[in-house]
This record gives structure tokens, sequence and C-alpha cells, in this order.
């Protein structure tokens, strides 16, 4: 029995790659379409009483400013930006020395496949690439993290008697 991948559309038999979410069941033409449902099933399948943005049709553009601590060549940069722009769903990739931004679109590529593509990169690259890629990632994901926190002021100021 034929179904559709949520993720890519694609027609595929119904036993592949499947998988049971809120008790539906779900199959995937691969891996890939199957892990990017499971980083983020909301966006494929919706909420209760929502359409999800896929069955919208809509985009979910994400954008990654990594910064360096040390400048790519124009070699190296050519070579990660190739790569970058070979996977499904990144939209553009801007080089700039010690700066990499990557846009890409949220129900195409999950945070995890980029992150991936940066290690096998950076092995392509040698001299450390790895880890400095790695590093600029998870630095990323601290300053998204660190510029989440709010801090709140109290509307009333209390005065001891001193």
């Amino acid at each position: 029995m034929l179904t559709k991948d949520v993720v890519c559309g694609m027609q595929i038999e119904s036993g592949s790659n499947q998988i049971v979410y809120l008790g539906v069941s779900h199959a995937f033409c691969s891996k890939q379409c199957q892990e990017r449902f499971l980083a983020n099933p909301h966006l494929y399948v919706g909420m209760p009483g929502q359409k999800a943005p896929k069955q919208q049709g809509v985009s979910v553009i994400k954008q990654r400013h990594l910064r360096l601590a040390q400048a790519l060549s124009p070699d190296q940069g050519r070579a990660l930006g190739d790569a970058l722009q070979a996977m499904m769903g990144i939209q553009s990739v801007s080089i700039d020395g010690d700066s990499v931004v990557i846009t890409y679109d949220l129900l195409q590529a999950t945070a995890e496949q980029v992150e991936e593509k940066l290690a096998e990169i950076g092995v392509q690259l040698g001299e450390g690439w790895t880890e400095r890629l790695r590093r600029a990632f998870v630095h990323y994901e601290e300053e998204c993290e660190i510029g989440n926190l709010k801090v709140h002021q109290s509307k009333y100021v209390h005065r001891h008697p001193g």
C-alpha cells in the first residue's frame, strides 16, 4: 500500500522507515526524512487544532551565524560553502574569513544534520578544523541561550528601614 512521506511528500510503501507518533503511523522515504520528523514532528503534523507549517505550505527559515576562532582560507571557505550548499534545505551560505552564516529551511534540514555536515567537512579540511567548527557551532548555541535569558525587574521597590 502506498502512503505519503509527511516530510518530503514522496509516495512510498507504507512500511518504509515506519514509526508511530501520537498513535498515528508514519512512513518515510529515508532515514534523513525520519530524522527531520523526529527532531520537530509538530512542523509536519501540527498540534491539536492547528495545521503544521508543512501543511500550510510555508517555510521555517533558520539562520546560524558561526564565528570561527581562525579565519578560513579562500579554498577552505569554498570547500565548506560547496559542501553545505549540497545539503537539502540549505538556502544560502555566506563565508567571510572567520564568519560563517548558514540559512536553511528547518522543514528540510535539522540543526543536527547541519552539525554532522560541519563535522564531515572539518575532517576533510584537516588541521584541527573539525574541533574549530564544532566549537563555533556550540558557541552559537550558547549565544542563543544567553540571548533568550530575560532579566525581570520587580515593579515594586521595597525599602527597608535603616
